[in-house]
């Protein structure tokens, strides 16, 4: 069975790559689509500046201006359009703050011509590769240094192709750095990394140790030691400004998805403490949702984040949930309306988005709420309803959704309803009978049309299921009954 599985999970994660993302493509409003291209434009406009600069010649000149022009416009179209297939959530500020960013470095690299690109480049690599993958960042800096002007000590080629490699180690490395302690050591190891080629490819003039001042170590040309100083103190900067551009632009790296995950937040110990139940589901939802993520590929950090949060709305009303009844009498039972309760679960949703924003939480993790009970129904109010009024409509007691739309927000409402099937499983129960109820319950989700818009291939379901039944068997263990102290005594 092992073997198996990992010879679908390699030929799933072959099929993932293939394929287009499983998650719909974010919709931009006409205004924002207006307002990037309209930045595209000066972008192209701003790299074709030699041509616009110059008088007219001939004709030759004219064609030439405008395919550089087209060249630069049509690079940025497919910029953006590599950021929506890489991150389909990706927002109208984050491409604003991706073309931003370029626009940026276009007009510096103009108008500041003694500059090393190095100081230009990197830096924004970090902050493209951490909040919005290694695949964008690559591209933006293959835009960056599209038409880079010459400078007059013949030294570009070299330099140019440093600071390629060290933009395509950044974002590669951006990408799967998950700890700002990570970062700080990248913002240290690259600059002395393009120190020592620098050494090799340009050489060091020992005059610059002996004149170096702080205008010299920002503008000198050709100085490999202002380049590599330059260079460490923006990405230190980088990294410093980083969690304000997190919020600004709403970010979600994974060094932000782990500290949201860290328990000693405010708001989990808030659960914790007013909501101990559901915080233990939480704890064991996280393990069986993290496995299934990790089984096909998917973000890992962002479903345990999402996971954490899912349930933080039943904050407002904890003691409605079963969970936190601790043999006490339900509130529903005294209640006696099943349409009021439905009420009252829905509104844990609803609340629970309410509280989310309120804590600045990214968007994001925030779809975890609301998406992992999608439009399901509430089958044992729906029942109680049924036995008063068999005429009473169903559409009372779903829950708003949407379904989910993303892997990870799917797996999250599969392991929902996992969680609660496997914990009240007797512990002599057979892994047979374990996958059995397993398949039942994800089956019902697919036949429900809760994974519609999740894009589940048939082994990618296949090993969510053998994921959730390896958590079940870790959790459900027997311990060794040990014997009394009364009975190990030797008197």
């Amino acid at each position: 069975m092992q073997n198996l599985t990992r010879l679908i999970k390699k030929i799933n994660n072959l099929w993932i790559k293939s394929q287009a993302p499983a998650q719909k493509l974010t919709n931009l409003k006409h205004i924002d689509r207006f307002l990037i291209l309209l930045v595209c434009v000066i972008i192209s406009m701003i790299t074709s500046y030699e041509f616009v600069t110059r008088p007219i010649q001939n004709l030759n000149f004219i064609i030439s201006a405008i395919i550089n022009f087209f060249e630069i416009f049509i690079c940025c179209g497919v910029l953006v359009y590599i950021s929506k297939k890489e991150a389909p959530s990706i927002n109208s500020r984050q491409i604003f703050l991706l073309i931003g960013l370029l626009l940026i470095v276009q007009i510096l690299k103009i108008n500041l011509k003694t500059i090393s690109p190095l100081s230009l480049i990197v830096p924004p690599t970090l902050i493209i590769s951490q909040g919005m993958g290694t695949a964008t960042a690559l591209s933006w800096v293959s835009i960056a240094l599209i038409n880079w002007p010459n400078s007059p000590n013949g030294m570009d080629a070299y330099l140019l192709l440093i600071t390629f490699v060290a933009s395509c180690i950044v974002a590669i490395l951006g990408g799967k750095i998950r700890s700002r302690a990570q970062l700080l050591q990248v913002s240290i190891l690259v600059p002395l990394g393009t120190f020592i080629c620098q050494y090799f490819f340009l050489g060091i003039d020992n005059n610059d140790l002996y004149n170096l001042n702080i205008q010299n170590l920002i503008t000198k040309q050709g100085n490999i030691i202002s380049d590599s100083f330059l260079l460490a103190s923006l990405m230190l900067l980088a990294i410093i400004f980083m969690p304000i551009l997190e919020s600004i632009f709403d970010l979600v790296t994974k060094a932000r998805l782990l500290e949201l995950a860290d328990q000693e937040k405010p708001l989990l110990r808030r659960l914790s403490i007013e909501a101990p139940g559901t915080y233990e589901h939480t704890l064991l939802l996280c393990g069986l949702a993290e496995e299934a993520t990790r089984m096909i590929g998917g973000n890992v950090d962002l479903v345990r984040a999402g996971a954490f949060y899912h349930d933080i709305g039943k904050l407002h009303a904890p003691n409605w949930f079963i969970e936190n009844q601790n043999g006490k009498n339900n509130p529903h039972d005294e209640l006696d309306n099943p349409l009021e309760s439905a009420k009252i679960l829905q509104d844990h949703v609803d609340k629970g988005i309410q509280i989310a924003r309120k804590y600045r939480l990214p968007k994001p993790v925030v779809n975890f709420i609301p998406e992992h009970q999608g439009t399901l129904k509430m089958g044992y109010f729906l029942f109680k309803a049924k036995e008063k009024d068999k005429n009473i409509s169903e559409n009372n007691f779903k829950y708003k959704g949407p379904i989910p739309q993303s892997k990870e927000t799917a797996i999250l409402m599969l392991a929902d309803g996992c969680e609660a099937a496997l914990r009240a499983m007797d512990i002599n129960a057979s892994d047979k009978e374990a996958l059995k109820i397993i398949s039942k319950l994800i089956n019902s989700r697919i036949k429900d049309g809760q994974l519609l818009d999740s894009n589940f291939s048939r082994g990618e379901i296949f090993l969510i299921k053998i994921s959730f039944l390896n958590v079940w068997k870790r959790v459900r263990h027997r311990r060794i009954q040990y014997p009394s102290a009364e009975n190990n005594s030797h008197s």
